[in-house]
């Protein structure tokens, strides 16, 4: 697609990017991609759906768990609307404020998405480490505080990156590399210097994902210091076993987002396609995998979803007056 140049229209709009050269599939590309989404909503409410019904699942474990999945989920909706736009519509214009918008929500839930598996780790490190003392650290009040601790660090840490794009001058192409807003490359497109913008966000980076990922390794060295302690080779393996979910969600989340980062800064001579591609593995990967996860290896999720998926089944076979 050829865009024209209109200098009052530049003002006002970014140009989203699909895969170029391939527009004429666009069509066919949309079919995984909406697969994705699909498996991204149902897998996460169900989750959702399966905590909050089933009482004996009422504990922080889980808590957290609901809350990763409310994570993915607004992560998943606030990408859909302009991935899909693309691919069924050729619709790649946005607004500036819509673009700042959607930059927000993007990067606000990528960081609540770190907080919550840090809090996730330190729910495995009382659990393993402290068990005795498991139910007064981590109560339903300190739960709470937790989790809107999580969503006022990431909103009030990001909130100053519109503002800051907002006091640029866009006089480049404002064409953007991928089919939604990343705070990287916006600030690529300003004509001054943007040497605050790389300074804040490296400082945002720092107190959130640097920090939070820091203490996830220190909690499980300390996990693993007090599993290697336990006598039996049997409780070992118990113990290890209640961290493999979340250790995989840590790592789903953790690698894209530094392929992502090293990408932006330094793979500005790699293929536009790798940009595209990075930055949808880190963006849908995360919620895709994450309650795939978590229903094949935390069995009190599985067995309910067996349960409810047996309880559809006799409803559909129960004979008809």
């Amino acid at each position: 697609m050829t865009i024209p140049y209109n200098s009052s229209l530049q003002k006002a709009t970014f140009f989203l990017t699909g895969f170029q050269g391939l527009e004429d599939l666009h069509g066919w590309i949309s079919i995984p991609f909406c697969s994705i989404y699909l498996t991204v909503i149902l897998g996460n409410l169900t989750i959702l759906h399966i905590i909050r019904t089933d009482a004996t699942l009422h504990e922080p474990m889980y808590y957290f768990l609901a809350m990763l999945a409310l994570t993915d989920l607004g992560l998943c909706l606030s990408t859909l609307p302009t991935v899909l736009g693309i691919f069924w519509f050729d619709a790649r214009e946005i607004g500036i404020p819509a673009c700042f918008t959607q930059l927000f929500f993007i990067h606000t839930l990528s960081l609540v998405e770190s907080s919550v598996l840090l809090s996730m780790s330190i729910d495995r490190y009382v659990a393993i480490c402290n068990p005795l003392r498991y139910s007064s650290v981590l109560t339903p009040a300190r739960i709470i505080k937790m989790g809107l601790s999580s969503v006022l660090r990431s909103a009030l840490l990001i909130l100053p990156l519109p503002f800051l794009l907002k006091r640029f001058q866009y006089c480049r192409s404002h064409v953007l590399a991928h089919a939604y807003c990343l705070h990287l490359e916006i600030m690529k497109l300003a004509c001054s210097s943007i040497i605050v913008n790389h300074v804040y966000g490296l400082f945002v980076v720092a107190c959130t994902v640097g920090v939070d990922s820091l203490l996830i390794f220190l909690s499980y060295a300390l996990i693993l210091r007090t599993v290697l302690s336990i006598a039996s080779h049997q409780e070992r393996l118990r113990a290890l076993n209640t961290c493999i979910s979340h250790i995989c969600a840590v790592l789903l989340f953790y690698i894209p987002m530094i392929g992502l980062s090293l990408v932006h800064r330094f793979g500005e001579h790699l293929p536009r396609i790798v940009h595209l591609l990075m930055s949808y593995v880190y963006l849908l990967v995360p919620p895709l995998m994450n309650p795939i996860v978590y229903s094949i290896k935390t069995k009190q999720i599985r067995q309910r979803i067996v349960k409810k998926f047996e309880f559809v089944k006799s409803l559909r076979c129960f004979p008809k007056d």
